[in-house]
């Protein structure tokens, strides 16, 4: 009897692993992108994390097991070289024929200028023609764009000409699971119904999430606070609840004395009550810059550091910044 079993169970284990083998391997920058693919794979797979939770996306040290997940890939969604500019080299070379997706360079998506000084003012950017996709500035008529050319003693003289941390905006987050969907739909037709599905429900899981977000903020709308880094304007704008300034544009290097000195200038002249910092960075520098203030502080994450990776991550962060943000001011 048993070995009228054995050929059967390896039958049946054979056409597992076929089934299996047919479903694309996926590989994937950030927790937040995989965040939105695991959501969208539900059912049928689950996508490779390239960049460790907590790790920041702008420099880092691939391991053999993350070098292995991009040879492996079919497919490879990132934000771009903005964001993850080593990533480049290491697509070429390691995921040379796969399917490479840059969220950032993806039609639709809605891109915005980094803000060069360290006091924001009440929607600098609203009005810009950047709201549309891939909008060329107009050197002659974009007076922010010239300061940005000009400007020599940048915090963080690696990034490019817009702000990349776009996963901010649930908006891009919807028109992304779309791409990822069609993506997906393309490499591995017999699951194109189970995508789109999938993505649809996110969708509409998204737009539940921003009226959530509303209404958390409802309460202290129009408190002022100041952020770590210049990396939530994405926020900012989705929810109409700008920042008043930043205490570092980039996260390359350390903000110099003058510009920690014109944060806390802003915070006792203006009563700003709420200061966020960032789990990856220095507390240090918050605490300078606290010094002699009564504002308050707390710890806000884009990556989702302490978040399990996986489909539920990319909602959470979205809320527990707005609850951090909430509880702050």
């Amino acid at each position: 009897m048993s070995r009228k079993l054995l050929p059967v169970s390896i039958t049946v284990a054979l056409m597992g692993g076929t089934a299996i083998a047919e479903v694309p391997n996926v590989a994937v920058d950030i927790a937040p992108i995989h965040s939105l693919v695991a959501r969208v794979m539900e059912g049928v797979g689950t996508p490779a994390l390239i960049v460790t939770p907590g790790a920041s996306p702008h420099e880092y040290n691939l391991r053999p097991s993350e070098a292995a997940a991009l040879q492996d890939a079919d497919l490879v969604f990132w934000m771009g070289e903005d964001l993850t500019p080593w990533m480049e080299s290491a697509v070429e070379t390691l995921a040379d024929g796969a399917t490479v997706t840059s969220l950032l360079d993806s039609d639709g998506t809605v891109l915005l200028d980094f803000r060069e000084s360290a006091l924001f003012e009440a929607h600098d950017h609203g009005d810009e023609d950047d709201h549309d996709d891939h909008a060329k500035e107009d050197d002659d008529e974009d007076e922010e764009h010239a300061d940005h050319e000009s400007h020599e003693d940048h915090d963080d003289p690696a990034h490019g000409g817009h702000d990349p941390h776009a996963w901010l905006s649930p908006a891009n987050a919807e028109i992304w699971l779309n791409l990822i969907a069609a993506q997906l739909s393309s490499t591995d037709p017999d699951n194109a119904g189970t995508y789109f599905a999938n993505a649809a429900a996110a969708r509409e899981e998204m737009a539940a999430l921003s009226a959530e977000v509303d209404q958390l903020l409802e309460p202290v709308r129009g408190g002022n606070f100041i952020v770590f880094h210049d990396a939530y304007q994405y926020f900012e704008d989705a929810f109409d609840f700008p920042a008043t300034g930043a205490i570092s544009i980039g996260d390359a290097t350390d903000p110099s004395p003058a510009r920690i000195a014109e944060i806390q200038s802003r915070i006792r002249e203006e009563g700003i009550n709420c200061v966020l910092a960032e789990p990856q960075f220095n507390p240090g520098i918050v605490k300078t810059v606290l010094e002699g203030t009564e504002a308050n502080t707390s710890a806000i994450d884009p990556l989702g550091s302490d978040l399990e990776p996986g489909a539920d991550l990319y909602p959470q962060i979205i809320r527990n910044m707005a609850k951090t943000l909430a509880e702050c001011l």
